[in-house]
């Protein structure tokens, strides 16, 4: 199910960081980016509850499946619109329908 969000409904707003710890040939660059997001869901509390799931056995990877699905699928839906989506929007439902056990 997607929840479509309520444009004057308040959202959860985030500071996103990414920073680069070590490339693939070894050099250390430190560059890093930061944005801001806003979410009607609590993110946070989302990867609380995936860190007390069993969905992926190493814990970093239910932290990495909550922050991408969540900031794909906003951007996503906020362009729903957009010819590049028209194709994946169904599919997207019935994986969100899989995902929620529904």
């Amino acid at each position: 199910m997607i929840i479509k969000q309520n444009m004057t409904e308040k959202s959860n707003k985030y500071k996103i960081q990414i920073q680069e710890v070590e490339l693939n040939d070894g050099r250390q660059s430190g560059k890093s980016i930061e944005f801001e997001v806003e979410n009607h869901d609590d993110i946070l509390y989302l990867i609380e509850q995936m860190q007390n799931s069993s969905r992926f056995e190493n814990k970093n990877e239910n932290t990495e499946f909550i922050v991408g699905l969540k900031l794909f699928s906003d951007v996503m839906m906020r362009n729903r619109n957009n010819p590049l989506f028209e194709e994946f929007i169904p599919a997207f439902r019935q994986f969100m329908k899989k995902l929620k056990g529904k």
